[in-house]
Parts: C-alpha cells; sequence; structure tokens
C-alpha cells in the first residue's frame, strides 16, 4: 500500500497551490479519504474529508472555505485546492484513508492507511 503526496512547496501569502495524493495498492474507491496537517511543533489537524463518489465533502471549521477537496476515482487521485494560503497553512499535508465508517480524523486511529506527506511553506 502506497499514498503518495505532492504538490507541495513555497507560496506567498495569497497564493494557491493543489496538492494531490496517489494511492496504490488498496480499493481507493471504497474509503472515505481526508487530508490532515501537523504544522511546526503542532499536533495533527483534520482538515477535509470526501466521500467514496466524491459527492459529499466535509470540512472543518477552522479551514474557513479556503480548502477544496476532491477525487477522481477513474484515476485514483485525491487532490486538495487551497486558496487564499495564509502563514498558519504552513504545515506537512498527509492524505489519509478513514477506516469504514468515520467521516473525521482524530487521530491515527482513525485511518487505515496513511501518506508520507508533502510540504506546504507560506511566507513573503
Amino acid at each position: 500500500v502506497h499514498l503518495v503526496e505532492s504538490g507541495g512547496g513555497l507560496v506567498q501569502p495569497g497564493g494557491s497551490l493543489r496538492l494531490s495524493c496517489a494511492p496504490s495498492g488498496f480499493a481507493f474507491h471504497t474509503y472515505r479519504m481526508s487530508w490532515v496537517r501537523q504544522a511546526p511543533g503542532k499536533g495533527l489537524e483534520w482538515v477535509s474529508t470526501i466521500g467514496t463518489y466524491g459527492d459529499d465533502t466535509l470540512y472543518s471549521d477552522s479551514m474557513e472555505g479556503r480548502f477544496t477537496i476532491s477525487r477522481d476515482n477513474s484515476k485514483n487521485t485525491l487532490n486538495l485546492q487551497i486558496y487564499p494560503l495564509k502563514p498558519e497553512d504552513t504545515a506537512m499535508y498527509y492524505c489519509a484513508a478513514l477506516k469504514p465508517g468515520l467521516w473525521k480524523f482524530y487521530s491515527k486511529k482513525d485511518v487505515d492507511y496513511w501518506g508520507q506527506g508533502t510540504q506546504v511553506t507560506v511566507s513573503s
């Protein structure tokens, strides 16, 4: 099983990024998928979850409507669009396959599969 995130980088405040996750080795289309981030020196923070068909999405209230999660089951991809970026978005971003029945991430106990992360740094 692999989940490979990409798309991170150094971006100025107000900019945008599209993060991607390429899962393999498991039935991606049967899992609700989440993005989770970890800022320097802080704990894991749930960002968003998307349902198996991509029609249902859920976002953390603290994300202020700046995040858009999407998936393409035909291409086995998960995406996260972030705009406009703020310095407080600086974090490692992970994609995760939630255990069946869950919609929110609270800890790694809620996850069946976890990626290695992609770093997002927002700075001028």
